[in-house]
């Protein structure tokens, strides 16, 4: 299925996710891996295989085959990190000083240029709401040189691709 076939599947209550949908996947903010890599991992993250499959299609050629994993990895750590530092901040005491004996080898070794991937994680903790993590991933995009509009194009796209799988999720199939 390609993206506008995904489009066409949205009902009319969803023309604005259509919308947003088309002009963030012509977005010049991010560069084209960027882009293409942060609309694959929060398809991943967004959890349907429709809108995953249509995503991958429409983005995943414009991915080398590294990132392409380096994206499917950030969706899939981040599925695994947002829900322990998601407990240890709502916790907190002894759990946020305790370590977290996770493997995460992939955040120090993506595949990809740093800063690529932490905007990936970035989007996916944004969907998955763990603050700590959108933070800490804030932090190290901004520190690799990205800028606020580049971050903020990011999260928009988190916020339309999840919204897509929300809607597609909401109607049977046709």
């Amino acid at each position: 299925m390609s993206i506008e076939a995904l489009k066409e599947r949205l009902p009319d209550y969803a023309k604005d996710l259509r919308l947003n949908l088309s002009s963030l996947a012509s977005d010049i903010t991010l560069n084209e891996q960027q882009l293409a890599g942060t609309f694959v991992a929060t398809a991943i993250a967004s959890r349907n295989e429709e809108l995953t499959q249509a995503i991958i299609a429409e983005f995943g050629a414009k991915l080398s085959p590294e990132a392409l994993n380096a994206a499917k990895a950030a969706a899939a750590i981040m599925g695994m990190n947002n829900i322990y530092y998601r407990f240890t901040h709502m916790m907190g005491g002894d759990y946020t000083q305790m370590p977290a004996k996770l493997r995460m080898s992939v955040i120090a070794r993506p595949g990809v240029d740093k800063v690529d991937f932490e905007l990936w994680s970035l989007a996916v903790s944004a969907i998955n709401g763990c603050e700590m993590c959108v933070k800490s991933h804030e932090q190290a995009v901004r520190e690799g040189g990205l800028t606020s509009e580049q971050v903020q194009t990011s999260v928009r796209i988190a916020a339309t691709v999840h919204g897509v799988a929300v809607a597609l999720q909401a109607e049977p199939a046709a």
